[in-house]
């Protein structure tokens, strides 16, 4: 589908505002020493777009990801959240790179019977049991036999996350503030309708101040996020660039496939299909969320604790440690992968605790980046090239505008303020899952990757290419964004952007592969995936045998 707006290129030609403080990307799985030991709170992905379920169109949906490369039969406790923390979905609608709605999610474990859990009289005795299911689970969210409960709480903090007003998100219809959480499915025998059981717990609810109502969903879901892991961590072990089609995967074909180059195929993915994650899902009205801005909203999601941890020698269900202290930010997280792959080693941690105000001070990691470098060491001779391969535009323009300033005229707030968020417009209408293309922007698909996310969007494959100059060279979305004169499927639809460069000529030589269709050879396909809110697949059974 060709999505099409009245919104103008015009302003795009120019360069990224001077006063843009630049910054970096953000974070994903382990992809950082100090959250590496902390999975509960683990940031992994997170997606942002316009609900594209049917008769859903008024709507935008975030959502954050926890708890990375979950095994399905990583029992007998599964994955729960941490207790002690507090995860928080921002979102800024006037473009300061500070927030002004924040939703912040709070959670509770809970033995049943009073605390004590599900005793067993054996041989005259009562012992309390070892798993967290007591028997067969059926549909409901309050089942007897789940012998250990998870709920949480939503509030909606107006301005400062720390000292704005609060406010409780509670079901829509009733004065309920408190949420259930489903258990992880464990397998197929102890939830033989895990579909049914995950979908009673997506509640309607009243967001303060908001005529209409939302819906939240937090639970166990499918990864969604298509990557190569093993392979790309270990010093990129492939080619990276398109090779033969496969027909099952259309989209990602090229009239010049690589000799050698990646075949798209599920086998090439390691998370898709082998792992689960924990989601945090919120559906809220655009309308309540835009404020006064210009319908573009920018968000980012983080994970907090306690200052101050002190381990309890004689633990008890209730705590291992005691808690104390002001909150502290470990977690941090809007467009994926760069964490891992852009900034330097010393600097992961420091960027998991900042706020988007501080970015600039890690501006070098985005305007003189590494992996481009590494790409061009690795793969000059594979690809039969003879001098660098890598951007040579500096600093990297381009990087900047896709994600730390927004495209003028697509997704750039209305205030300009150099930040690594998620940047979405919400006027362009969302496109429909069938015609979704994976590709997102640069692919004439206007609902996707990098404005916002969806989950149906092959990000790794759109950060290598805008990574080796995408952005660089002419775009096919003269059309889409309401150039005069530009008409679909010829040569005046292409534009440039001018961001490498002084003019056209020079932006293009400045990425000499530019053009090159790289991929790690895990595809993605919104079709996969389902079509109404928490769009997630259910997550993959521990058991039988660890399939779904």
């Amino acid at each position: 589908m060709k999505v099409r707006t009245r919104y103008m290129l015009g302003t795009m030609m120019v360069a990224v505002l001077a006063s843009a403080a630049p910054s970096v990307w953000a974070s994903s799985h382990r992809e950082a020493p100090g959250i590496a030991g902390m999975p509960r709170v683990d940031a992994t992905d997170f997606y942002m777009f316009r609900s594209y379920e049917p008769g859903r169109d008024g709507y935008v949906t975030l959502i954050a990801n926890y708890v990375p490369l979950q095994s399905p039969y990583g029992g007998p406790n599964y994955f729960e959240l941490d207790n002690d923390a507090v995860y928080e979905i921002h979102i800024d609608n006037d473009g300061d790179a500070k927030e002004n709605l924040t939703f912040q999610f709070n959670f509770d474990s809970a033995l049943i019977e009073a605390g004590k859990g599900k005793t067993y009289e054996i041989g005259g005795v009562s012992v309390p049991g070892p798993l967290r299911q007591a028997g067969q689970i059926g549909s409901a969210t309050n089942d007897p036999n789940i012998n250990e409960t998870e709920s949480y709480t939503v509030k909606m903090i107006s301005n400062d996350r720390r000292k704005g007003t609060i406010a409780d998100v509670t079901k829509a219809g009733g004065s309920s503030k408190v949420f259930a959480k489903p258990i992880d499915n464990i397998g197929n025998k102890t939830i033989p309708d895990y579909n049914s059981y995950a979908n009673n717990h997506i509640f309607p609810i009243t967001i303060p101040g908001c005529a209409q109502p939302g819906r939240v969903f937090v639970g166990q879901r499918a990864e969604a996020f298509a990557v190569n892991l093993g392979e790309v961590f270990d010093l990129v072990n492939l080619v990276p660039l398109q090779g033969a089609s496969n027909a099952a995967y259309p989209q990602y074909d090229t009239a010049t496939p690589f000799a050698g180059g990646m075949v798209q195929d599920r086998a090439n993915d390691d998370v898709v299909g082998e792992s689960n994650v924990t989601s945090l899902a919120l559906e809220l009205p655009i309308a309540c969320v835009t404020g006064a801005g210009n319908g573009v909203i920018g968000a980012w999601t983080t994970a907090s604790l306690p200052q101050a941890q002190l381990r309890d020698p004689s633990p008890t269900y209730n705590g291992t440690t005691r808690q104390g202290g002001a909150l502290v930010q470990v977690s941090r997280l809007s467009a994926p992968l760069v964490n891992e792959i852009v900034i330097g080693l010393k600097d992961k941690d420091l960027f998991n605790a900042a706020k988007p105000t501080q970015d600039g001070a890690l501006a070098t990691y985005v305007t003189n980046p590494v992996f481009p470098a590494l790409l061009d060491a690795l793969f000059r001779t594979a690809v039969g090239a003879t001098s660098n391969i890598a951007p040579s535009n500096f600093p990297r323009n381009d990087l900047v505008t896709a994600f730390l300033t927004g495209f003028p005229g697509v997704n750039q707030l209305s205030t300009v303020t150099g930040s690594e968020m998620m940047r979405l417009n919400t006027a362009f209408p969302a496109t429909p899952r069938a015609n979704q293309n994976t590709f997102g922007l640069v692919a004439e698909d206007l609902g996707g990757f990098p404005n916002g996310r969806r989950p149906g969007d092959d990000v790794v494959d759109i950060e290598l290419r805008v990574a080796m100059g995408a952005l660089c060279h002419d775009l096919p979305l003269g059309a889409e964004l309401g150039v005069p004169g530009a008409v679909e499927d010829t040569p005046t639809d292409l534009v440039n952007l001018n961001l490498c460069g002084a003019d056209r000529d020079a932006s293009m030589a400045a990425a000499p592969v530019g053009t090159a269709a790289f991929t790690d050879g895990a595809p993605m396909n919104a079709t996969e995936l389902l079509n109404a809110f928490p769009y997630l697949n259910p997550p993959i059974p521990g058991s039988p045998n660890n399939e779904g």
